[in-house]
């Protein structure tokens, strides 16, 4: 069986993409000859020629209203900003016009637009090269919003998204780029908007996405020492979220902690909390937990250890869930 990075399977399902699909474009800085600063791109330029796969201004505002006018025309177009930070610039197309034109227009006006989003922490980038913004965009009506956590999953994920009619956030974790897995690259089986079970335990459920779910997997291992089962869940989809998926994890095992790399206030971890209180009132044991960033502008490479979430933070937020007794 072939073994994959991350990088790797992205670059494969790109290449699939658009070996299927003549109307899939790719486009970005640096997306071109140099192949993208994580080299997720790298040949697809020479395989497919400079009007498929092209290099764009350094201008995210202008990436996202091309890739409005492209959809407009009919293409299916996989713009790729730089790095997440750099996303705010676009904001104004993504919200105003990727989001809404399928719905102002009365559904004659398709958006299939996947935006490839290299995300979160743990690279130790200088500032506005790490940023979690998936609860901005989640927040968003029209926008579906998704985060592998492995190569098979980033493979299968991205053809999925770029095969939607509807726009993709498609949020890639850069510290998880160099992580190898061996599968077959074959097509996602489950419908948009589940998630899955990657570890089954029966103490409580860790939910998580993206590179907190390798890290989730860890602990779980340190847990297991002390007999506690742990079970792990990818979300995966960070909108539509599995509410189906989550209640059925957590009322097995009747505590959860959610854990993302986000700040706190306002992280799409309180929505999921807030779904599984609603699902699973009746059968929880204790509070749902959180472990997350902290409630400040994403530090410098030197304290990126202390702001993501750590194997101890988690840890403790496991206990927490399992020592509480209702008054």
């Amino acid at each position: 069986m072939p073994e994959y990075s991350l990088q790797q399977a992205l670059n494969l399902a790109l290449q699939h993409a658009c070996e299927d699909d003549d109307r899939v474009l790719l486009f970005g800085e640096d997306v071109g000859r140099l192949g993208g600063v994580f080299r997720v791109t790298d040949g697809l330029q020479a395989k497919f020629g400079e009007e498929r796969v092209f290099d764009t201004p350094l201008a995210e505002s202008a990436i996202m209203g091309m890739a409005v006018g492209l959809a407009m025309a009919g293409w299916r177009p996989v713009p790729e900003i730089q790095f997440d930070g750099f996303s705010y610039p676009a904001i104004d197309q993504i919200v105003n016009q990727v989001a809404r034109l399928h719905y102002r227009s009365r559904g004659t006006m398709p958006m299939p637009i996947t935006l490839r989003l290299p995300s979160f922490g743990g690279i130790r980038a200088p500032e506005h090269h790490g940023e979690s913004l998936e609860a901005l965009f989640a927040h968003v009506p029209g926008l579906k919003v998704v985060s592998p956590s492995s190569p098979s999953e980033g493979y299968r994920l991205l053809r999925q998204a770029i095969a939607d009619p509807d726009p993709v956030i498609f949020m890639e974790p850069k510290s998880r780029y160099w992580h190898k897995e061996s599968f077959e690259p074959t097509d996602a089986t489950d419908p948009v908007g589940t998630s899955r079970v990657v570890r089954q335990g029966k103490h409580a459920t860790l939910v998580a996405w993206g590179a907190m779910v390798s890290r989730c997997l860890q602990v779980a291992e340190l847990a297991a020492e002390d007999g506690v089962e742990l079970e792990v869940l990818d979300l995966r989809w960070l909108k539509p979220i599995d509410t189906d998926g989550l209640a059925a994890s957590v009322s097995r095992t009747r505590r959860a902690v959610v854990v993302h790399e986000a700040p706190l206030t306002a992280g799409l971890g309180a929505e999921v909390a807030t779904l599984i209180t609603e699902r699973c009132f009746g059968e929880l044991k204790a509070p749902v937990q959180r472990v997350t960033g902290f409630d400040v502008p994403y530090p410098s490479g030197d304290l990126e250890d202390e702001y993501l979430p750590s194997i101890d933070r988690i840890l403790t937020g496991v206990q927490t869930t399992l020592e509480y007794r209702r008054g």
